[in-house]
């Protein structure tokens, strides 16, 4: 079989040269619809670009971690943690980072490229066309912390649902009724299952959030979430942040205000991020077994690749309520 060149995904899709060539590079600017289909057009015809065609032949032993969000410190925990198992094996973990707003696509097609034994995706949903080619390579790919529909998918998740319900019923056991919600990104599973434990705690006792914002699972966000909650008439006496970063905000916000933590504002978090035990927050928060489900996600891949494993698997692991200060 001839070799495909960028001259043929070119004339595929109708495109010039030179946007075939920009359509692999991060920083090149071209329009996401004319990059999705180049990238399209050349997984279909089983093109690898130079640079690829070299990785490829030193990938053997390497699992590719796939990440979108770096600024939240959940996700550098992760990162660590898998280099440290990899490690440990004699492997190597290469970082293909999700530029801000851009595509997913382009670093799933960097990941085809380089040839990986397999890939953990720890942001973003995995488009299906980029599914459909990751299994057409046999490259086992794994979400970590989020799952989507599609029932051939492996993943790896904590029990969110049940985290948001600890952290409701916490609120509720330190007398709290008006309690606030900040939540995080609105399509992402993790938010609607840590919304929906939080909401069927409250519910089973009579309640509804007293008020609610978005905070995006980010810091800027939650800030000015936070801000606009408790300077309401009617502000909570508690809040329920989706992740950690988020609840820090909330409680710088609570404390430029004059609040006190926890006897005006109790709040309580997610992830355990290391900075929440520091002794300027001490926060109350769900702790997710980090180290466990790194060890469920190798395992997943090394059973597939083996072929001891089934599509499909879902594995979550409990969460833990860790009690600090703020609630």
């Amino acid at each position: 079989m001839p070799k495909v060149t960028a001259k043929m995904v070119a004339d595929a899709a109708g495109v010039s040269l030179a946007a075939v060539s920009r359509a692999f590079r991060s920083d090149s600017a071209l329009a996401e619809d004319k990059r999705a289909r180049i990238l399209r057009v050349a997984g279909e015809l089983g093109y690898l670009t130079p640079s690829g065609r070299t990785l490829s032949r030193i990938a053997t032993g390497t699992v590719s971690l796939v990440a979108g969000d770096l600024t939240n410190p959940f996700y550098p925990v992760v990162l660590e943690e898998l280099s440290r198992r990899l490690h440990q094996q004699g492997r190597r973990l290469v970082l293909h980072a999700v530029p801000p707003g851009g595509s997913v696509d382009l670093v799933m097609q960097q990941v085809l490229d380089y040839r990986s034994d397999a890939a953990i995706v720890t942001s973003a949903t995995m488009p299906s066309r980029l599914v459909r080619e990751c299994r057409k390579q046999n490259l086992p790919v794994v979400l970590f912390n989020r799952v989507q529909l599609d029932a051939r998918m492996l993943a790896v998740t904590c029990d969110n649902y049940g985290g948001g319900r600890m952290a409701a019923e916490r609120l509720l056991a330190r007398g709290c009724r008006r309690i606030g919600h900040v939540t995080g990104l609105r399509e992402t599973s993790t938010h609607l299952e840590r919304a929906r434990g939080f909401l069927d705690a409250l519910g089973q006792r009579g309640l509804a959030p007293a008020c609610s914002a978005r905070g995006e699972f980010s810091y800027d966000s939650a800030r000015q979430a936070a801000l606009s909650l408790l300077q309401a008439p009617d502000r909570p006496e508690a809040l329920f942040c989706e992740n950690d970063i988020m609840a820090l905000a909330a409680l710088d916000v609570a404390r430029s205000l004059g609040l006190r933590i926890p006897q005006d504002l109790a709040v309580i978090g997610f992830d355990d991020i290391p900075l929440a035990e520091w002794g300027a927050y001490r926060l109350t928060t769900i702790r997710q077994p980090v180290r466990q489900m790194v060890a469920e996600a190798l395992e997943l891949i090394a059973q597939v690749r083996s072929g001891q494993g089934s599509e499909g698997t879902i594995r979550v692991l409990p969460v833990r309520l860790i009690e600090r200060d703020s609630a």
